[in-house]
């Protein structure tokens, strides 16, 4: 494929020369050989070889800027994908973006809300508190008196995202194309997922929602907290919050000073996520340290602890009911230690490759339920067993949706998280009520009816034939007319020859007798009804032999 072709490339050809740049200066761009351009060739450089290539994937990455960066982060979620060691070098990418300037930064406050800052704040910290990929957050107050943080789009980000976007959508097309060893890692379907994803987070409308559900859906509890936002300050570039003030989880230190029992901040915190996962199907998807918080830390030694606030909902995780039905049953499976159950499972949820080898996933799977059989709960490692389980699904190629992938990091980055402050904590525990709700839930009265309930068309159209077709076969039982019909495919020739076989096999067998016991007449002693039988049933053997193959040649063409 001519790059020339590609209309997105003259949009943007600067941009990808820089692109193509930095990845030819890592050595990364070899499958770019094979494209018949030679102006690249010009790009590509020396090397440095004390580097792995993993180590060299994240630095041209983080040259590349925000949008690549982004994409390393979604894929540090899939192992599955690119294997644990370059997951792990992923999960290191962090953005360090320049905060837009003060005047900038109103601009944009002002051209999305429609008014001056100074009419919709009562006051307005045009210094940011915080800058990220996407936006910087400054500090605010309402005229009520509330404390506000107002999250602002970087200036100009979604036109350089969407370009970014293209580009790579492109380079994952000729990656596929030109690339045998990249094509296992399906480039272009996760560049179309990570397209998605992005431009949703771009819309900060979508975080204001996710808040809102998430304070509704824990509307009823004290011991966690979403920040309100507010719609009539909001807008697709810009989010106004509530302030949550508070000790970041990432700081040990600060917890234990004020008295914090970091154990059941640990336990606490792992049971929200484990409500939203399994209770609510709808859950927050970065439960890293920074994005949690322990508010009113002076109160966490009394009687009445204080609650955990959870920030930054742009990146969610949702279940949807077919989900948690797969979900419930390789749960089951597992308690069970039913390898194949598992294994259907798993490659019901993922995409097969066209020779997948189901026996060997069940004995990988046999093999791993066996290794972990003989740990206790308190000492079963989560994240260990997904990191096997990804391993597993990869090493058979079998390609996962992104909503699975997430699932399995965010529990393994909520055993990580939670470890930070207790080293003996473990997860497992904490799962297994869940579990065991789950299945007394699968099998409750409730969900048999839902079930049911769910297929009431075809239940209605069961219902509606049953009686017709009940009174036909019932009319012509007492008219005694009724007749099965069997209809046989292709019998009629398996039959034939089933009998000439047989008749083949009693001529030959009943003519070697005539022969070895030379019944006459004969010639030089050797029968002659006896050679002639022969003849004729190894014939009609060489006959069967052939028309048996002629209709398996017909049968693969």
């Amino acid at each position: 494929m001519e790059l020339t072709e590609v209309p997105q490339l003259f949009r943007n050809a600067d941009r990808f020369r820089e692109v193509v740049t930095i990845l030819a200066k890592h050595g990364l761009a070899d499958w770019i050989s094979g494209v018949p351009s030679y102006w690249l060739s010009r790009f590509r450089v020396s090397i440095d070889e004390s580097l792995t290539t993993d180590e060299r994937i994240r630095i041209a990455i983080t040259q590349l800027g925000t949008t690549f960066i982004k994409l390393g982060q979604v894929l540090s979620t899939r192992a599955d994908l690119v294997g644990a060691e370059l997951a792990q070098e992923f999960a290191q990418l962090r953005e360090n973006t320049p905060h837009d300037s003060a005047e900038v930064a109103i601009a944009m406050i002002e051209s999305e809300l429609g008014g001056r800052v100074d009419e919709l704040f009562a006051s307005f910290d045009s210094e940011p508190m915080a800058s990220a990929s996407i936006g910087q957050v400054h500090p605010a107050t309402l005229h009520n008196g509330q404390q506000v943080v107002v999250k602002v789009q970087h200036a100009g980000i979604e036109r350089r995202i969407v370009s970014d976007l293209e580009i790579m959508v492109k380079l994952a097309e000729i990656a596929e194309e030109q690339s045998s060893q990249l094509r296992q890692y399906r480039p272009v379907q996760t560049m179309r997922e990570f397209q998605k994803t992005l431009m949703q987070e771009l819309d900060f409308n979508r975080e204001l929602r996710n808040m809102n559900r998430f304070r509704k859906n824990f509307a009823e509890e004290s011991n966690v907290r979403f920040a309100t936002p507010y719609p009539e300050l909001s807008s697709r570039r810009v989010l106004t919050m509530e302030r949550l003030d508070g000790v970041s989880i990432s700081d040990t230190c600060a917890l234990r000073a004020c008295g914090a029992n970091l154990s059941e901040i640990a336990r606490r915190g792992a049971n929200i996520f484990l409500d939203m996962i399994f209770r609510d199907g709808f859950y927050h998807a970065d439960p890293h340290p920074g994005n949690l918080m322990l508010l009113d830390c002076e109160h966490e030694s009394a009687k009445a602890p204080s609650c955990v606030g959870l920030l930054d909902c742009g990146m969610v995780g949702k279940i949807d009911d077919g989900l948690r039905d797969d979900l419930e049953v390789a749960l089951i499976a597992s308690v069970g230690r039913d390898a194949k159950v598992i294994s259907e499972v798993v490659a019901r949820l993922g995409r097969v490759p066209a020779d997948f080898d189901e026996p060997a996933l069940v004995a990988d799977i046999q093999e791993l339920i066996d290794e972990y059989s003989d740990q206790t709960i308190h000492d079963f490692n989560i994240s260990e067993a997904l990191r096997d389980v990804v391993a597993i699904i990869r090493q058979h190629r079998i390609y996962l949706p992104s909503k699975v992938a997430m699932l399995l990091k965010v529990l393994g980055m909520l055993e990580g998280t939670a470890h930070q402050l207790n080293p003996q904590f473990s997860l497992a525990e904490l799962i297994e009520p869940y579990g065991k709700r789950a299945m007394l839930r699968r099998f409750s009265p409730k969900q048999l009816y839902d079930r049911m309930k769910s297929r009431v068309d075809d239940w209605d159209r069961f219902f509606k034939l049953l009686p017709l077709d009940l009174a036909e076969i019932l009319h012509s039982l007492k008219q005694g007319s009724f007749d099965v019909h069997l209809q046989h495919r292709r019998l009629e020739p398996i039959v034939n020859r089933l009998v000439m076989g047989i008749l083949t096999a009693a001529l030959f067998v009943g003519s070697a007798s005539l022969w070895s016991n030379g019944v006459s007449p004969t010639l030089f002693g050797i029968s002659l009804p006896g050679v002639l039988g022969c003849t004729a049933a190894v014939f009609m053997g060489v006959r069967i032999s052939l028309a048996i193959r002629r209709s398996r040649r017909a049968e693969n063409d």
